[in-house]
């Protein structure tokens, strides 16, 4: 078949920004995220608070309107509220209202939350636990997988930041440190260790950002980046703001209005294969027979996978099928055997029969399956499903 070219037009309209705005303790950040709040050009604004405490206070700021995000501090709890903002923003754009707006407070605080749940998974490993079993102080080694997880997590917040169908704001910490080479030492210059700008977050997230804005005390705010045609900032030449409001920012020097759009960003993954696995709720079924029927679905023609997705799809799904007919019985203990499962059906048999004494029941052997002739025609792998209704 043909491969079709997908191409639109582009449209030219100024989208809607993540504003990022990091500085020092008592910049400003936080109360000029809630002063928009009282802008007459924004529809509803709902506040993300995640350890600053800020958010009930700074309502009384003259004007202040938005409504607090509740969570229970979870990853999940959170990326499921961030997710139904998102969702209420799409609604409002879609029914022609003034745009929805996204504050997070703070962006250091999330990153913050999913290093300590990277290290805490490290505690928890196998090897590592044995290790500070025997020495509570030794340092343990946290792998790469872990941290990847970590980012993933946070790359799913932040997509939804960057596509959100309004404005989105996140703030952050941000503060001068010593310049650190590759080896963890200080970078020197004539003897004097060089300073830097850090941005206390994941390490990606000012790029991330449409607008990034650094805020310190006593000093005019200065625009550091801005993925704009409209506001251009020239490399290393910060342009700084006397009269800083995210307003002006937004509507008079970035152009956004009523017509602006959510960035066009489609999330780059390498396959289909969790996507499919999300959408179809497969972690979360219990159903053995839904999830039969998901193993033939995963191969129709409508859905667009191709044969490696669909292998390592029905690979998934067979090994919560084989979970779920085949659960441990105790702690530590794995699936059940054959032979497991021919004794407590003896077990079950002696108790409906109360003379019957479970010793004397006779278990067999479970039967093994034959050994397969090797030949010299394609391997393939059979899945163990039963023939479609």
């Amino acid at each position: 078949m043909a491969i079709k070219l997908k191409t639109r037009q582009p449209t030219g309209i100024v989208p809607w920004p993540l504003i990022l705005l990091e500085g020092e303790e008592g910049a400003g950040k936080t109360y000029s995220a809630a002063e928009f709040s009282a802008s007459t050009r924004i529809g509803q604004m709902y506040w993300v608070d995640l350890a600053e405490g800020s958010a009930d206070e700074y309502a009384a700021i003259p004007g202040a309107r938005y409504l607090i995000i509740e969570h229970d501090g979870t990853y999940r709890d959170i990326l499921e509220q961030i997710r139904a903002v998102f969702l209420e923003a799409r609604r409002a754009a879609a029914a022609g209202e003034p745009p929805v707006v996204l504050a997070v407070d703070s962006g250091t605080a999330l990153w913050r939350m999913l290093k300590t749940w990277t290290n805490e998974r490290a505690r928890r490993s196998k090897n590592n636990a044995q290790l500070l079993e025997e020495n509570p102080d030794a340092a343990i080694d946290v792998g790469m997988n872990l941290w990847n997880d970590a980012t993933d997590r946070w790359l799913e917040v932040i997509h939804l930041l960057q596509t959100f169908p309004g404005i989105a704001i996140i703030t952050a910490r941000g503060k001068q440190i010593s310049a650190i080479d590759d080896n963890g030492r200080p970078v020197k210059d004539r003897g004097r260790v060089l300073r830097e700008w850090k941005v206390q977050a994941q390490k990606d997230l000012a790029f991330d950002c449409s607008v990034w804005v650094r805020m310190r005390r006593g000093k005019n705010p200065q625009v550091i980046k801005a993925r704009s045609l409209q506001l251009r900032v020239e490399d290393g030449k910060p342009l700084n703001l006397e009269a800083f409001t995210v307003e002006d920012l937004v509507f008079n020097r970035l152009g956004c209005s009523m017509d602006s759009q959510p960035r066009q960003m489609p999330a780059l993954v390498g396959d289909r294969v969790q996507a499919w696995l999300e959408d179809n709720d497969v972690d979360e079924l219990k159903d053995v027979e839904k999830l039969r029927q998901l193993w033939w679905d995963a191969a129709e023609p409508d859905t667009g996978l191709a044969r490696a997705e669909v292998v390592s799809i029905r690979g998934a799904i067979e090994r919560k099928v084989a979970v779920l007919e085949n659960p441990p019985t105790e702690m530590g203990q794995g699936p059940l055997s054959d032979a497991d499962k021919l004794r407590a059906a003896a077990e079950r048999k002696a108790a409906e029969e109360p003379d019957v004494d479970p010793d004397d029941v006779t278990v067999p052997e479970p039967t093994r399956r034959p050994a397969r002739k090797r030949t010299t025609a394609k391997k393939t792998t059979a899945a163990k499903v039963p023939a479609r209704r």
